[in-house]
């Protein structure tokens, strides 16, 4: 068996690693497009899925999604877990946000709260992804 490799004076390998580029990440305001939630029951819980896409110029650093539930007098009711994306949201990616909330006889409406790192995000439902 033949093995091929490039020594260098002192006996080491050499392996370049390709270069990489770093991007700053959106300050401020961020846009994020989205399909219409799909919400499901799976036993006590409700199971929401949201389909974004960031449309920013710029990644999006530490994405959070938050659900908040309220009854027929807007009394909040309760709340999902947050979602937190842990990497930075690239331009143009797409990702499943997931939320679960426990079921409470009192839900009647419901409202998302999009923010990151930087700032807030400016959301826009978009027919299709």
């Amino acid at each position: 068996v033949l093995t091929a490799g490039l020594l260098l004076p002192g006996g080491t390998v050499s392996a370049q690693a390709p270069a990489t580029k770093l991007i700053s990440p959106v300050r401020g305001e961020a846009e994020l497009g989205y399909l219409r939630p799909v919400s499901k029951r799976e036993g006590n819980m409700i199971v929401t899925t949201i389909k974004v896409k960031n449309l920013a110029a710029g990644p999006i650093a530490g994405l959070k999604v938050d659900e908040f539930w309220y009854d027929k007098g807007g009394e909040p009711v309760t709340g999902a877990q947050p979602f937190r994306y842990r990497k930075a949201l690239m331009p143009g990616e797409v990702i499943d946000v997931v939320l679960r909330v426990p079921t409470n006889p009192k839900m009647d409406r419901n409202q998302y709260k999009f923010e990151h790192a930087n700032g807030a995000i400016k959301t826009k439902l978009l027919p299709k992804l």
